[in-house]
């Protein structure tokens, strides 16, 4: 990237950045991970964000039970993952309904669980065990979820703009040779049956540079025309959705819908990098709240909204990889905002900055920010992606299809008579929104 004319300086001022903006008219959420030594437990994150945000839903990079209990009462929907290693088992029957006995019925409908995500950037690990029984896991983890009364619960898995070739201009965009057929027009085919979105994580920060970065931020720019279309973008994040868009028209499934699983900008970078700063995090943040809430869309989707997770809640100083990595939160770890984009229900200052870039730990399994619009790995997945996926049987694929009559899958609160029998002493946990 190149070398920016400065934004540092100012590493101790504090940094007020007072929006007007309206009051959300979609869902707005935001990720909450746990890689750090300094963070605060769950009931204490879970209180400030139901008291003094406006955001009204998280997504887990697990089903830690501590955090999925915090959220019990408060009305916050909660986004809960399967680990990556679970997925074989997920695609048994016995395996998905333990699954779900473990970490379902304990806590729902209580706690609001909107989604299952079966693993995280499936595709981009190259294990073709884990990519062949992905889609048998999301549909079996479905039946297993109807079968037990949770219905309205959704199942999607989270993938990077790596699923994607050609992904310039939009118009151009299809899947990957191979997991289109193999891979992606069957998880399609399951999305639009169950009424569930295609998860992708789509960061402009990935794809910009010097040159691009008004590009990114959406900031006033020429534009990037597309040929096939006639249509310039000038919003990157835009024509990333675009792009996703188009590859779903080509295997004929444009009308699944798109949620956004991670999208954001850190605050601090390597010295040096253009671009990076609580200034620059709070522009992006403001752009995509108005963006995604505002219901006019993108050019080949108008008029519609997205479900929205914004990276991250915290900074996480465990975090490998660069400094970027440790530095996407919106709060600090004593829930200090970084920058004010309006999800506060009082004003507030801002942070100074602070250093979360100590040495990275090793690399480690789970999510990472910085592979959500990288490559997929280069080694040859065509054999994982050509070959057959697991069948499941015929009483899996029957309890599927009970499950599929097109109901709004979006309100979990009312699944079930449970919901009618929940205590007020909740209330008291109602602070634990995030």
């Amino acid at each position: 990237m190149a070398t920016p004319s400065g934004h540092g300086g100012g590493d101790l001022v504090i940094i007020c950045i007072f929006l007007a903006i309206a009051p959300l008219t979609t869902a707005i959420g935001v990720n909450y991970g746990t890689k750090g030594d300094n963070l605060p437990p769950p009931a204490t994150v879970a209180a400030f964000l139901a008291n003094r945000t406006i955001i009204d839903r998280v997504k887990l990079f697990d089903n830690n039970p501590d955090i999925v209990r915090a959220f019990a009462g408060t009305g916050i929907s909660v986004m809960v993952t399967a680990a990556n290693g679970d997925i074989p088992s997920l695609a048994t029957k016995e395996g998905a309904a333990a699954w779900v006995a473990a970490n379902v019925a304990p806590y729902y409908p209580t706690t609001e669980i909107s989604l299952v995500a079966v693993g995280n950037e499936i595709m981009d690990t190259a294990d073709q065990n884990l990519i062949g029984n992905l889609v048998p896991a999301m549909r079996t983890l479905k039946a297993a979820l109807v079968a037990a009364g949770y219905r309205r619960i959704r199942v999607s898995t989270p993938s990077s703009l790596g699923i994607l070739v050609d992904s310039q201009p939009p118009s151009a965009t299809r899947f990957r040779d191979g997991w289109d057929v193999a891979v992606f027009a069957p998880m399609l085919q399951f999305l639009r049956r169950t009424s569930s979105p295609l998860v992708v994580n789509a960061y402009p920060y990935f794809g910009y540079n010097g040159d691009t970065l008004p590009y990114a931020l959406a900031r006033p720019n020429p534009g990037v025309r597309d040929a096939g279309t006639g249509i310039t973008y000038t919003s990157m994040f835009e024509a990333q959705l675009d792009s996703v868009y188009s590859a779903m028209t080509k295997l004929g499934f444009e009308d699944v819908e798109i949620l956004v699983g991670e999208t954001g900008w850190p605050t601090k970078a390597m010295d040096g990098q253009i671009g990076v700063s609580p200034a620059e995090a709070a522009e992006y943040i403001r752009y995509l709240i108005g963006e995604v809430s505002s219901g006019s869309g993108t050019p080949l989707m108008p008029k519609r909204t997205f479900e929205t997770y914004i990276f991250a809640l915290f900074n996480e100083d465990l975090k490998p990889g660069p400094v970027a990595e440790r530095n996407f939160g919106m709060f600090q770890p004593d829930m200090t905002p970084m920058y004010d984009v309006g999800i506060m229900k009082d004003p507030v200052k801002t942070a100074p900055a602070h250093d979360s870039d100590a040495a990275a730990p090793p690399e480690e399994n789970g999510s990472s920010s910085a592979k959500a619009s990288a490559p997929a790995p280069t080694e040859d997945r065509s054999s994982a992606a050509t070959s057959p996926a697991p069948s499941e049987d015929e009483s899996t694929d029957k309890t599927l299809e009970e499950a599929e009559g097109g109901e709004a899958p979006s309100s979990p609160k009312s699944e079930s008579a449970a919901e009618n029998s929940l205590e007020d002493d909740n209330s008291s946990k109602a602070a634990a929104k995030v």
